[in-house]
């Protein structure tokens, strides 16, 4: 946890350097506001999909429908918001809850869908979610009618924007599942069968672990979690753009992913790197909006260049050569 946590120190000082009251946080109309905890929020979709995708990755796979999933999610919670209306009302045409369950299962059967594709067929995971990927961007149009999608329901906004103890629902929300997925994952033998299977597969199986329901039960969490993501999107925004949204989610969280340690060839994973790994791509996107200096059209490159550098830096070559270094110079150190 060291690496990503120090990178994410050296960006909020950079903040704060630039903005002396970043870190500050106040309490105003019964919430608390301030640049982390701006940052946080907003780290949380992204975050969401980062658990999900720390669980394939750490199979050997990953998966590239997370953001097509998070796309078609909110399209179908609108949508089952509105029901047959044309215009956005402040009703919902069914039970919220049952819109929620609705949505959220959908994302576990499109998850499904992709872990039998790779554990049954052997498909390789970058194609199958490939496919799911384009597919699922397509339904997004069709169930949107290739039109921005709104909604007036007030209480599907509280989801993510309502306040609980000072802190927006969708915070509490993130962490939740973060927690809830590590207990699983570290209290009990699911994270050892996770990384059996990704460090090999053979192995694992010979040695009685069920390699194949490992890796659906993998991209189910993993589709869960983008289905999450796709519901607070929409409760956030309280609108669905079907080409906009969710784009580019996928690259964000392999991202977070990699970021927080977690090698892409599959084993070992750290869930809360991954976290951290979201938040730093959050924090240098704010960074690089309050930073008026870098040129709007170059922020991209620049965050690009950034995130080059942070996995330069965490690569085992690079520790294993500072770790040489100090090795040499304690033996000169000895010799003297």
């Amino acid at each position: 946890m060291f690496p990503p946590l120090l990178v994410l120190a050296l960006i909020l000082l950079f903040n704060l350097i630039i903005q002396p009251g970043f870190l500050s946080l106040r309490f105003e109309d019964g919430r608390f506001l301030g640049g982390l905890l701006l940052i946080l929020n907003r780290s949380i979709p992204v975050m969401l999909l980062a658990v999900g995708m720390t669980l394939v990755i750490a199979t050997g796979g990953v998966d590239l429908s997370v953001g097509s999933v998070v796309a078609i999610s909110a399209a179908i919670a609108i949508a089952l918001i509105r029901g047959g209306d044309v215009a956005p009302t402040a009703y919902t045409a069914m039970p919220l809850v049952v819109v929620v369950v609705i949505t959220m299962l959908v994302g576990v059967l499109l998850g499904l869908w992709n872990g039998l594709l790779v554990a049954k067929l052997g498909m390789p995971p970058v194609v199958a979610t490939l496919v799911l990927m384009v597919a699922a961007r397509g339904l997004t149009q069709i169930i949107t009618g290739e039109r921005t999608l709104t909604t007036g329901h007030r209480p599907f906004s509280e989801i993510a924007t309502g306040i609980f103890l000072g802190i927006p629902h969708q915070v509490w929300i993130g962490l939740g599942i973060f927690l809830l997925v590590w207990l699983f994952t570290r209290r009990t033998a699911l994270g050892l069968f996770i990384e059996s299977v990704g460090a090999n597969k053979s192995a694992a199986t010979h040695v009685g672990i069920r390699s194949n329901t490992v890796l659906i039960a993998v991209y189910a969490v993993s589709a869960l979690c983008a289905s999450i993501a796709g519901i607070l999107s929409a409760s956030t925004n309280l609108n669905i753009e079907p080409m906009n949204v969710g784009q580019f989610f996928e690259l964000d969280a392999i991202v977070a992913v990699v970021l927080g340690g977690t090698r892409m060839t599959g084993g070992k994973f750290n869930l809360g790197g991954s976290c951290i790994g979201a938040i730093i791509l959050q924090a240098l996107r704010q960074t690089m909006t309050v930073f008026d200096r870098v040129p709007v059209h170059a922020t991209l490159a620049v965050q690009a260049m950034v995130i080059v550098i942070i996995i330069i830096i965490q690569s085992p070559t690079t520790r294993n050569f500072v770790t040489s270094l100090f090795k040499n110079k304690g033996r000169e150190a000895s010799a003297r």
